[in-house]
């Protein structure tokens, strides 16, 4: 991205996604960088710890389409990452991931839209695949609301796209500080269930499959990384042992409100007509009408019959993710604070 491309929104910019997403834009010479979000605490120590004059706080939330169309108007590109994301709390709330991430999104797909914005990625998530919880159930019907944007006003809308991926090292939510803090405290470490397996992926490449699909989308694709997965009794195992200990206490606490034994990024009916990009996955946009006597359908040839799921994808043992985790800045410096190496290992 360059400053030929005009002024990037990103909401939800001090969440941990959009503040390193901003951190990537602000190393190119883009001119200015606006952030949308309701923290108005962490704006405050965002600027202070950026000091960077390209970056424009405006202080709002995507349910207001008032204070959307405020931060958008001028704007060329939008990354969407304001979002509930915590499945518990979507749980016993689940209108409020309505009015956030359904009708947010939709006001700022439609603010795009009226400002004449050139694109905007819109951030889901693996849960919204056969979704079993609200937070999963309101990322799917976002996505639907992305697709129909897309498929209405292709051609003289903006380009909107979807990426998808798992859980995400170290971001708001992960489990991973919360085993760092009870090593530190002595404490056993607490899993949902030993077998339950997650996708696992860096800040770093959150933010690579949103600029792939930024570069490469036609309106209402959707992009996939591809990512490993582990257990998650590897995952506490694994933090352990970088931190001395390779026999560690495992209390479980049985699987929390809404959570699923796996993860899929991808349904069989995607995976069925994707295509391979090497580390990505594109889902084209099923562009047909309502009048579906206008098509016929010969059927596919070569038939999926899995999803692309944390279960059957790439199995990392302690070991692996071991390296992994040894790639997060904040586990090496974790490790650093502790007295123990914290050098990537090959």
């Amino acid at each position: 991205m360059t400053s030929s491309q005009g002024p990037v929104l990103v909401t939800g910019g001090t969440g941990s996604f959009g503040s390193t997403m901003v951190r990537r834009l602000l190393d190119t010479d883009i001119e200015e960088v606006r952030i949308l979000s309701r923290d108005e605490s962490k704006q405050d120590t965002m600027r202070r710890e950026l000091a960077d004059g390209r970056v424009k706080f405006h202080v709002g939330d995507v349910r207001d389409p008032r204070s959307v169309e405020d931060a958008v108007n001028g704007v060329r590109h939008i990354f969407h990452a304001a979002a509930l994301k915590q499945v518990p709390s979507c749980e016993f709330f689940p209108q409020q991931a309505v009015f956030t991430n359904v009708n947010g999104s939709d006001n700022v797909i439609r603010a795009a839209e009226r400002a004449g914005v050139e694109s905007v990625v819109c951030l889901s998530t693996d849960k919204a695949v056969y979704p079993i919880n609200a937070m999963g159930i309101s990322k799917a019907m976002m996505e639907k609301v992305a697709q129909a944007h897309a498929r209405h006003r292709a051609a003289d809308g903006p380009v909107v796209s979807i990426t998808r991926y798992g859980n995400v090292m170290y971001s708001r939510g992960s489990v991973i500080p919360v085993f760092i803090e009870q090593i530190r405290q002595g404490r056993p470490l607490t899993v949902t269930d030993p077998r339950m397996t997650r996708f696992l992926m860096s800040l770093d490449e959150s933010v690579d499959l949103v600029e792939y699909a930024f570069t490469q989308s036609e309106p209402g694709d959707l992009f996939v990384r591809k990512a490993p997965a582990s257990t998650v009794e590897d995952l506490a195992r694994a933090v352990a042992s970088l931190f001395g200990d390779d026999d560690p206490e495992i209390r479980v606490i049985g699987t929390r409100h809404g959570e699923k034994l796996y993860e899929s990024l991808l349904s069989r009916e995607e995976l069925q007509k994707a295509d391979d990009h090497g580390d990505y996955y594109r889902v084209p946009l099923d562009a047909r009408s309502l009048e579906y006597e206008l098509f016929f359908d010969q059927g596919e040839t070569e038939v999926v019959d899995d999803d692309y799921t944390s279960r059957n994808c790439e199995r990392l043992d302690v070991e692996g993710v071991k390296r992994l985790l040894l790639q997060l800045p904040p586990v090496r410096r974790a490790l650093a604070e502790a007295g123990r190496d914290a050098k990537p290992q090959p």
